[in-house]
């Protein structure tokens, strides 16, 4: 199959930002007095937004509507200033996004990340790659798994989602490439388990970056 286009999820796909998502987190709850994660916890607890990171975070019984209201402006100021400290591309991933940009081929980013972080990480920490859209979440878009953003991709791509591989580290991510009709292929080297991405229907794994450009992006001979 030869794919037009290829939509990558952000976090632990293109880039590692978990110890800064984890030293943020941690700063805020021990800033009230809760109980702080290790970075394998929260492996577990992003993925689904800043909101519901915040939600999951707190102890049983404490995560009111009320309270996340409190933390999560805390939380948004926090990361402001530490977002990019140890946040990087993985190993890989420079090499992979050139051979996909040599051959033409469409790239996008969606992820369940607030938007305006989401474009701060693809313009300062991927500013050698031109990404056709970038895309976080935002008012009026549902978080992933909900295929609404990434139809909403495609129509900007214009491309079907048939034509578009759609590449991501979780469960979610493959929940969402398959109800909006795309390929979804998981990546091994991010924050979730093998086991979740082939329960939640990843047709195909890769443990390299260097992988999906041999299998998928290999320029016909």
């Amino acid at each position: 199959m030869t794919y037009n286009a290829v939509i990558f999820d952000l976090d632990g796909t293109l880039l590692d930002t978990l110890q800064d998502l984890v030293n943020t987190l941690n700063t805020v709850l021990a800033l009230h007095d809760y109980p702080v994660h290790s970075i394998d916890e929260c492996r577990f607890l992003v993925g689904h937004g800043i909101r519901e990171l915040v939600r999951k975070a707190l102890p049983e019984g404490v995560g009111t509507p009320e309270t996340i209201d409190l933390l999560l402006p805390e939380f948004m100021a926090h990361y402001a200033n530490n977002w990019n400290v140890n946040s990087r591309p993985y190993p890989g991933i420079s090499a992979m996004l050139d051979r996909i940009a040599e051959q033409g081929i469409k790239m996008a980013i969606l992820s369940n990340k607030a938007d305006h972080f989401t474009r701060l990480c693809a313009e300062f920490l991927m500013k050698e790659w031109k990404f056709d859209v970038v895309m976080g979440h935002h008012s009026g878009i549902a978080h992933k798994p909900d295929p609404e953003g990434a139809l909403l991709v495609a129509r900007m791509l214009g491309e079907k989602p048939s034509s578009i591989l759609y590449v991501g580290d979780s469960g979610i991510d493959m929940l969402t490439a398959t109800r909006a009709g795309m390929f979804p292929l998981g990546v091994l080297w991010g924050f979730r388990p093998e086991s979740e991405l082939v329960e939640c229907g990843a047709k195909a794994l890769i443990h390299h970056p260097s992988e999906l450009i041999k299998q998928y992006f290999t320029p016909a001979r």
